[in-house]
């Protein structure tokens, strides 16, 4: 994953304009003629919708996914180092998968941005500015929140989860999401509130603390659906994800359609509980 300043994530220093998109367009095009056309413009709106702060579900069709991909470039575009990062990461994990598919690499990439005057370059494993006269971000001196300090871990974890779904593996996608919600719910641990303090070390315990403490709220119904869903993944004679399935109980096999649908639900919920947790901490 290319390296950048954290800081770029939440205060985009630049901007890419529609040629600079188009470009890029047309290469994920000559990328995707290599091989199965939709799977690889799939492959890359994750990547992109990610980078613009979304999520993606899969087209029904080739033309469809071309134009959800493109508005999800359009959207990551108002961040500059995030989109070109997007594009390389996309690139980098396609060609490991794909040793026979020829790839741009970071020259031509540099190549690109330098004929538009984009003032990034790739310098693997990380991009860089290369405007010397620009002036540094400062960094702030208080705590970073919880979608900054965790932000690598949660999207290597989302990144993880779509590469093991694009290759099929999709008990092995559901279990590396429900490892992240599991993860994400532990930041809540300790959090004070006027019905008492947020205990234990795992997940339920924890979950039900926060229940209990935020009777009424969005965020109480929105547990009671996570606990609901952690729960049947969980159980052998359910998803079977977590403890093991019941080899008794027929149509033990987690489908393809329902992994995409619980995936793209713990990544709903993911997103939802960073922000909770930043208003919580904000306004205890």
């Amino acid at each position: 994953m290319l390296k950048l300043n954290g800081a770029w994530r939440f205060h985009p220093p630049a901007t890419l304009d529609h040629l600079v998109v188009n470009e890029f367009s047309s290469l994920i095009g000559k990328i995707a003629a290599q091989g199965n056309v939709q799977d690889v413009l799939e492959h890359f709106k994750y990547y992109f919708a990610t980078a613009a702060g979304t999520t993606s579900s899969r087209s029904s069709d080739a033309s469809w996914a071309e134009t959800d991909l493109y508005r999800h470039m359009r959207s990551a575009a108002e961040n500059a180092p995030l989109f070109i990062a997007a594009f390389y990461d996309a690139s980098e994990t396609l060609r490991t998968r794909n040793p026979g598919f020829y790839m741009p690499n970071a020259s031509m990439i540099n190549a690109l941005l330098s004929k538009h005057g984009v003032e990034f370059e790739i310098r693997p494993p990380d991009l860089v500015s290369r405007d010397s006269h620009a002036v540094p971000i400062p960094v702030p001196e208080q705590p970073l929140s919880l979608d900054q300090q965790a932000q690598n871990v949660i999207e290597q974890s989302l990144r993880q989860s779509e590469q093991l779904l694009s290759e099929g593996r999709v008990r092995q996608a559901v279990q590396e999401i429900l490892w992240l919600l599991e993860t994400v719910s532990t930041a809540f641990r300790g959090l004070e509130s006027d019905e008492g303090t947020v205990q234990g070390k795992y997940f339920n315990k924890i979950v039900g603390d926060l229940r209990r403490h935020h009777k009424g709220t969005t965020l109480e119904h929105v547990l009671t659906w996570v606990t609901t869903l952690h729960g049947y993944l969980s159980s052998p004679t359910g998803g079977g994800i977590r403890h093991g399935a019941d080899l008794l109980k027929s149509g033990i096999a987690t489908q393809p359609n329902d992994a995409r649908l619980f995936c793209n639900l713990i990544r709903s919920y993911v997103s939802f509980l960073i922000v909770e947790h930043e208003r919580l901490t904000k306004n205890p």
